[in-house]
């Protein structure tokens, strides 16, 4: 498969704005948001790239052909011609994951994941595993069989470094679209004053020191067809990370979560910038210095935490930005729009509501705060 075709970079419906941007400012050539991500017309380098650089994505699919069918027979005569060779490779297992819409011919997914999996495996050779890295997706629409092949493999969220998680884990990808969201460049100091295993915090430092996101893991592409190492190579040894002397903060009342979080930075390689403390956010203080962004991803009372006792937890976080954060700007994360208003703090206008572990959550922002 040569030339360019079309990749997606998947993410969290809401977010599609943010992750926009940050293919924009990559250097993507003319992406545009779509539901649930962005599409531009790309090379097997830029999924390579995509992979590597982009904070914001939650994998990268790369659609590698379309055919008509309007039934089984015909799909698995179709499926025998596509040129398979030209992405997959003999000798690397796969397996098929098949989406049907509901004006088709063809409505039994799995018979279609069937049919397609074995023209593969007689056709090409390669075995089919459940287990399998390499995933082709198939969508079945209006009769029109559409394929991508995930180039991701983990969910890009997993960097490779955070071994400890807290109770309701922010993802580090929708953790670097919400900074995006506040305003952040990578070049202001964050505070996170319920930092749970410190994603926010983390993922701050690194965009400021602009250490590659994928630098220490491994990705499906890597047992494609068209992959060259070379490429990999090229990117990571063009690649320049920057010195930074901002500092980036996280607290939380529970000793044992700060602890992780301060072992997760490690892994990170920005346990120099950052610092974490077991306090409630009651006593937080103002860290010295330049001011920039406050975010946190508080409870919500739907999973951890009675939301009644909540409403002190919120009101106590607004009263403390509100005393000893001026000139600073505040993001939150929550479910509950009441409590958010319990902050008291000056709330701009509300984006969408954006999916997060089963529940729909938006994002607060502030300007400035203004004494």
């Amino acid at each position: 498969m040569s030339g360019t075709f079309e990749i997606f970079l998947g993410t969290q419906p809401g977010l599609e704005p943010y992750l926009l941007a940050e293919a924009v400012e990559a250097g993507f050539p003319s992406p545009v948001a779509v539901g649930g991500g962005v599409t531009f017309e790309g090379t097997w380098d830029d999924v390579v790239r995509a992979n590597l650089v982009l904070r914001g994505a939650a994998r990268v699919l790369a659609r590698i052909g379309t055919f008509r069918a309007f039934h089984l027979a015909q799909l698995d005569k179709r499926a025998r011609k596509f040129p398979w060779g030209e992405v997959l490779r003999p000798d690397v297992p796969f397996r098929v994951e098949v989406v049907t819409g509901k004006r088709n011919k063809i409505y039994h997914a799995g018979a279609a994941q069937e049919r397609i999996e074995r023209a593969i495996t007689e056709e090409l050779g390669a075995p089919v595993s459940a287990e399998a890295e390499v995933v082709l997706k198939v969508r079945i629409e209006d009769d029109n069989v559409i394929l991508s092949v995930d180039t991701s493999g983990e969910a890009l969220h997993k960097r490779g470094y955070k071994a400890g998680v807290g109770k309701a884990p922010m993802r580090e990808t929708m953790a670097a679209l919400f900074l995006r969201a506040c305003g952040y460049d990578g070049r202001e100091p964050v505070l996170d004053p319920m930092c749970g295993s410190g994603t926010f915090v983390i993922e701050a430092a690194e965009w400021a020191r602009g250490q590659m996101p994928g630098r220490a893991r491994g990705f499906a592409f890597e047992h494609l067809a068209p992959f060259d190492a070379q490429v990999v190579q090229k990117i990571k040894a063009n690649w320049r990370e920057r010195e930074t002397a901002l500092r980036f903060c996280g607290s939380d009342r529970n000793v044992n979560v700060v602890r992780m979080a301060t072992d997760n930075a490690e892994r990170a390689d920005v346990a120099d910038l950052c610092t974490f403390k077991p306090v409630p956010v009651s006593e937080v203080e103002r860290p010295e210095g330049q001011p920039g962004l406050v975010i946190v991803n508080p409870p919500y009372g739907a999973r951890i935490g009675k939301k009644k006792d909540l409403y002190a937890l919120y009101g106590a976080f607004g009263q403390v930005m509100r005393e000893r954060f001026t000139g600073w700007r505040v993001g939150m994360i929550t479910s509950d729009g009441q409590l958010a208003q319990a902050t008291g703090l000056p709330w701009e206008p509300l984006s969408a509501p954006i999916a997060h572990g089963g529940l729909k959550v938006r994002l607060y922002r502030t300007a400035v705060l203004q004494a």
